[in-house]
């Protein structure tokens, strides 16, 4: 016998497909919450907490009263640490100096790690296990031993390098003040191209052989295949290294502190960290350091959303 379905002509419904637990879905949510849970924490330990701290700090001064004998008064004062950072004129040379850094740094380094993260993956330098461990040992070292290394190399008296130049009748001043920041940035350039040329390499590594192989049978050679093939599809690991190099060098810290001891060309407030550090403890104005820190951290998160947003657009008008 015919069903009524099939005597109309009309389709049979489909079978409903059973919705998912909510069970399910709650063991889903427990699952991702578990596996948050320890970024999330780490994250208001280390950032959140002591960001609100800081803002907490800025905002309130304390007031001795008399000749300054005895305890102060914590009092609140509302922006008046910001507008005296904003107006202090060694806090914005400071940033004049990290924007001088970032010109000679930052396009330094990404181009120098990258070449030789291009020369690496190219085959041409044999023994590629051991000239990655020699260019990324130097990272190994911690800054301060480093700049301490290479303070010993600048100073005149000291130095065999300014003695060498010196028995060719040239006189070098590396702490002078023309030649203190690109000392400096030589600094960190010796700790962070074979980094950042192990960021790259990676990223080269993981491309697809078959785009390098099409390039190839196509007449690239290896220059043009290396610039207009393989650079193009790791750009977002080179605005990776441009982002992390930019905020790096707004911490510029250790070798500017350093060189502080050795040179005049280099006062307690060069950089902006370092002029923080110099109004929290030597004049021990915490609530100017902390709006420092703030106004540095609220400059940061700026030009790196800057610099994501640049990279996103760039990425779109690609396509």
């Amino acid at each position: 016998m015919l069903s009524p379905e099939e005597r109309t002509g009309t389709p049979k419904p489909l079978p409903r497909t059973p919705r998912p637990r909510r069970a399910g879905r709650r063991q889903q949510g427990l699952a991702c919450a578990a596996l948050l849970a320890p970024f999330t924490a780490l994250l208001v330990a280390v950032f959140l907490v002591p960001v609100g701290y800081a803002i907490y700090l800025s905002l309130f001064s304390e007031d001795h009263k008399g000749l300054g004998f005895g305890g102060g008064t914590t009092v609140f004062t509302g922006l008046r640490s910001y507008l005296a950072v904003l107006g202090d004129p060694s806090f914005r040379s400071g940033f004049g100096v990290i924007a001088l850094y970032c010109v000679i740094f930052v396009p330094v380094v990404v181009a120098g790690a990258l070449a030789l993260a291009l020369l690496l993956d190219s085959g041409l330098v044999r023994l590629r296990r051991t000239a990655q461990m020699m260019l990324y040992l130097p990272h190994a070292v911690p800054g301060i031993i480093a700049a301490v290394i290479w303070l010993y190399l600048y100073t005149p008296g000291l130095s065999p390098v300014v003695r060498l130049f010196a028995r060719a009748d040239v006189q070098v001043d590396f702490l002078g003040l023309h030649t203190v920041l690109p000392s400096m940035v030589n600094i960190a350039l010796w700790s962070g191209l074979g980094y950042n040329m192990v960021i790259f390499y990676a990223a080269l590594q993981a491309l697809p052989r078959e785009v390098i192989e099409a390039a190839t049978i196509d007449g690239a050679g290896g220059l043009r295949t290396a610039l207009q093939v393989k650079v193009p599809i790791i750009r977002g690991s080179v605005v990776m290294v441009c982002m992390f190099a930019l905020i790096g060098a707004l911490q510029l810290f250790t070798e500017p502190t350093l060189m502080n001891q050795a040179t005049p060309m280099v006062n307690s407030r060069y950089t902006p960290n370092m002029y923080i550090y110099d109004a929290a403890f030597r004049r021990n104005n915490y609530g100017l350091a902390s709006a420092a820190s703030v106004i540095l951290l609220v400059v940061t998160c700026a030009l790196s959303y800057a610099v994501t947003r640049w990279a996103g657009r760039r990425e779109r008008s690609a396509r």
